[in-house]
């Protein structure tokens, strides 16, 4: 009886002898015929049966990404019989990704980028506590000194004052920032059939736009971050802190030292995106590889932090003094270049670059994470562009 059986149903029969796979692994790359065999076997040997295939065959479909041979309903392959000949059609193919589908790209760019900011700001807080630290010159003068202060002071969670009010000001900055280059990067790339629309290279100079956009709109939370992390004894939180700032110091208070930030930014901000726009292209040209993995993503966008941090170090340290205002007996610069002659008056050229080490070591990560982290959030949330 199960010879006879046989002749009902094999998997051979599945799609016709034509096919050179068999029906129910075709999906799955496994090649199941039944050529002659090198040595002779008996009938039954010859070609098997699975035990009620044929009543479970109709629930194999293309839900759960295994589908049988001829179906039609978005499989790996599919085989469509045209004139009396079998064409084989490559159809999407289904796997373990993950997808969160956002019908606006401009919102899926700024998910990605509030997404990469709070992520990696994060994960650098403590660097970020330290550095400041070392900018106005408090707790001491070493990252090893301030570290010990802070721990035999507030513990653990000192190393993360001030972080979630980082966090809000980090991902709606990160988000404004990568979506500002996205697009006037893809406005100012000229097309093939294009002449140049800037005689700058298009990386910079959205770099640059970029991180103005950011700095106009976040501003503020910068100030109070920087006022909660040094005055952690004259501010409760976050609201105290900005209602405090309002009514004693007036809302211009607010921006106070934007102007030596936004000369600093432009400067940061071109130098990093056009250094990470570089260094891809370089990665791509010297491996010959289009998909850049997470891994290179990150070390790329490190080296681009790097590079930056450098450049721009001083005006960085000018702004963190003229946040910090009078605070503490501290002095007031009346502008970026008076803080800068002032700095270099009393501590030298080194004073310029005092917390450089640090620096580097917070903004290198932060960077690489964050660009890392827009990478990947873009292959999850924004599909292929045109």
């Amino acid at each position: 009886d199960m010879q006879e059986d046989n002749k009902a149903f094999s998997l051979s029969l599945l799609h016709d002898s034509a096919s050179p796979h068999g029906g129910l692994f075709a999906s799955v790359g496994l090649k199941v015929s039944t050529p002659a065999p090198a040595v002779s076997t008996s009938p039954a040997e010859q070609e098997f049966k699975i035990p009620f295939a044929d009543h479970c065959i109709k629930f194999v479909s293309s839900a759960v990404g295994f589908p049988v041979v001829g179906a039609v309903d978005g499989s790996v392959e599919e085989e469509v019989v045209v004139d009396g000949k079998i064409i084989r059609k490559k159809a999407k193919k289904r796997g373990l990704k993950l997808k969160i589908k956002i019908g606006n790209p401009h919102l899926r760019r700024l998910v990605s980028g509030a997404i990469a900011g709070a992520v990696s700001r994060t994960c650098v807080a403590p660097l970020e506590t330290i550095r400041t630290h070392l900018m106005v010159g408090s707790n001491g003068d070493s990252m090893t000194e301030v570290f010990q202060t802070i721990m035999k002071t507030e513990g653990w969670t000192g190393l993360f004052r001030g972080n979630f009010v980082n966090v809000i000001r980090v991902a709606p900055s990160k988000a404004i920032e990568l979506f500002a280059f996205d697009t006037a990067k893809k406005f100012l790339t000229p097309k093939a059939d294009e002449s140049s629309k800037t005689p700058f290279p298009p990386s910079l100079v959205a770099g640059a736009l970029a991180g103005v956009s950011s700095t106009l709109c976040t501003y503020p939370l910068e100030l109070i971050k920087t006022r909660l992390t040094i005055e952690k004894d004259v501010y409760d939180n976050f609201l105290h802190c900005l209602v405090k700032i309002v009514r004693e110091e007036g809302p211009s208070e607010l921006y106070r030292g934007l102007t030596p930030s936004l000369i600093g930014v432009v400067p940061y901000a071109a130098t990093n995106y056009y250094a990470y726009d570089t260094l891809r292209k370089l990665y791509r040209k010297t491996f010959k590889q289009e998909e850049i993995s997470n891994i290179a993503t990150l070390l790329i966008g490190s080296a681009a932090g790097a590079i930056s941090s450098t450049a721009t170090f001083p005006l960085e340290v000018a702004r963190k003094q003229m946040q910090a205002g009078a605070v503490g007996g501290r002095q007031v610069y009346k502008n970026v270049f008076h803080a800068l002659y002032c700095i270099m008056e009393k501590e030298g050229i080194g004073g310029l670059y005092k917390g450089l080490g640090p620096s580097c070591i917070k903004l290198m990560p932060a960077a690489g994470i964050s660009f890392m982290c827009y990478e990947a959030c873009k292959k999850i949330l924004v599909e292929a562009e045109e």
